[in-house]
């Protein structure tokens, strides 16, 4: 019988308790809550942060019986303030469509039923105020500070890239709404935000200013995602299976998949982080196919990249460099596109010049190279269509054979 792979899981409670894979984070976890801090952590789409939002849910509800055999339960043995019920509030951003619905529904959704368990006598009272007041009330009748969980933020903001009135009043409701964190913290706890993109305008941030982006960090570099050392604690019997279907030995079946699914990093230092997304479809499917990058292209890339004229041939000559502070902030109101790259994983980490404080860039692997390639050719090169040979791969093949 096969083993059950946590392919589209986000749900840790779903996942312990139906006997999915789970590549144990919980150490890291431990070290989070233990810092009586606010965190915010960017990681491309489909790369674990909703699974590692729910595990810390979990945490903070006192769930003990869900992190029974990992590491957080030893190192939790002797403390006795550990698993008590904390009140959260966790705001999850996906799975709405912010064209066709306003962000002052959804918030007001979210604080409608926390009012019913805490109380609703502030309904009538503006977003933000009832926000502040609903983490008071909680505090009050459970004696314990609040859990704020805040899982793609910035969900919203990339739904309305392209329509900057829409974008810009969503941006003013959070910061009416977030920089309550602020005025409460007295109720607080602990925070801990997600999302694709640092957007350097919005309250979240400049509202909060000692919360710690660990984006850039070589402590948390594999929060998200899987190592190969993991994959070799956790997968070999995966490993067997796609090795065997496809017909070659384990050890080049790990080459190919470092070649088509490695090569993140999400700090100069850190070690190679696979797209966990593709790994599993791939140990499911028993094939090296292309999966992360068929969840969608946001379209806006490859057309923000021909607005401004970006020099293509910068993506294979490694010509394409970034400041930490380009890397970690996205405005989503300036010319250049290389942070937003970077953040939605299409560029990552392959160098760093400490006495210039610069990072090279460049593709992590050939799914995002050759995915994210052929999705610009229709823009740059007219009259492109399937069997033109001026596909991606067929200018691949001429390049191989040293005619391109």
């Amino acid at each position: 019988m096969e083993r059950k792979l946590p392919i589209g899981i986000q749900g840790f409670e779903k996942l312990r308790t139906e006997n999915f894979l789970y590549v144990d984070k919980t150490d890291y976890i431990y070290q989070l809550v233990h810092n009586n801090v606010p965190y915010f952590l960017s990681r491309p789409r489909r790369f674990g942060k909703s699974l590692l939002l729910s595990a810390l849910k979990a945490y903070w509800e006192g769930k003990k019986e869900l992190f029974s055999g990992l590491k957080i339960e030893k190192l939790e043995a002797d403390n006795e303030r550990a698993w008590q019920t904390y009140p959260v509030f966790f705001f999850d951003f996906n799975g709405e469509d912010y064209s066709n619905v306003t962000i002052e529904e959804v918030l007001s959704q979210h604080l409608s039923e926390w009012e019913n368990v805490y109380g609703n006598r502030y309904q009538g009272q503006t977003l933000g105020y009832r926000f502040q007041k609903l983490l008071e009330m909680a505090y009050q009748k459970t004696g314990l500070r609040c859990v704020v969980l805040v899982d793609e933020y910035d969900k919203p903001l990339l739904d309305l890239i392209d329509d900057e009135e829409k974008r810009n009043h969503t941006k003013k409701v959070f910061k009416g709404f977030f920089s309550r964190l602020k005025k409460a913290d007295e109720y607080i706890q602990f925070i801990f935000i997600t999302g694709v993109t640092k957007f350097h305008k919005v309250s979240i941030f400049s509202d909060l200013n000692q919360l710690r982006d660990i984006s850039v960090n070589e402590d948390f570099s594999g929060l998200c995602g899987i190592t190969e050392e993991e994959i070799r604690k956790n997968f070999l019997p995966e490993i067997e299976q796609l090795s065997k279907k496809q017909e070659i030995t384990e050890d080049i079946c790990f080459s190919k998949l470092r070649e088509e699914y490695d090569g993140y990093h999400f700090h100069p230092k850190s070690c190679g982080i696979y797209n966990p997304y593709s790994l599993f479809n791939a140990f499911a499917d028993k094939e090296f196919g292309s999966y992360w990058f068929e969840t969608g292209t946001p379209s806006f890339l490859s057309g923000k990249l021909k607005e401004v004229n970006f020099d293509i041939r910068k993506f294979t000559d490694g010509s394409i460099y970034a400041s930490e502070g380009m890397l970690k902030d996205y405005t989503g109101e300036g010319s250049d596109p290389v942070p937003l790259l970077y953040q939605t994983g299409y560029l990552t980490i392959a160098g760093y010049d400490p006495s210039a404080r610069i990072f090279s860039l460049s593709f992590p692997n050939r799914e995002v190279k050759y995915g994210f390639l052929e999705s610009l050719i229709p823009e740059y090169i007219a009259d492109y269509t399937a069997g033109s040979g001026k596909d991606i791969f067929h200018i691949a093949a001429l390049h191989r054979a040293g005619k391109a």
